[in-house]
């Protein structure tokens, strides 16, 4: 059993600074890939930054040169650094990560999200 727990959402007014974190526990023996996605009212979940397990970053091009994704792997954390909030960046946000268990199973896992609101 892996489970990943976000926080750090809030409500927040645009050209403030928010930072998302997100802690994967449980049977783990290494993680790969760790990412965040959104989710925003009436749309798609989309990506919004990764990150592999030796640093390596990609951002959507919406959030590119604002948001600064980070991890620290003895933690099995990865955090999310938001300036510059817009109101479009309101929406709900979720952790994933690429786990392998201490069973050898390959599992991607999701956060349970959390909310950031961006107010005009």
């Amino acid at each position: 059993q892996v489970q990943l727990v976000e926080s750090g959402g809030d409500l927040v007014q645009a050209g403030g600074s928010l930072r998302l974190s997100c802690t994967a526990s449980g049977s783990i023996f290494s993680i790969n890939g760790m990412g965040w996605y959104r989710q925003a009212p009436g749309k798609q979940r989309e990506l919004v930054a990764t990150i592999t397990s030796g640093g390596r970053t990609n951002y959507a091009d919406s959030v590119n040169g604002r948001f600064t994704i980070s991890r620290v792997n003895i933690k099995n954390t990865v955090y999310l650094q938001m300036n510059s909030l817009k109101p479009e960046d309101t929406a709900v946000y979720y952790c994933n990560a690429g786990v392998v268990t201490t069973s050898y199973r390959n599992l991607q896992v999701w956060g349970q999200g959390t909310l950031v609101t961006v107010s005009s």
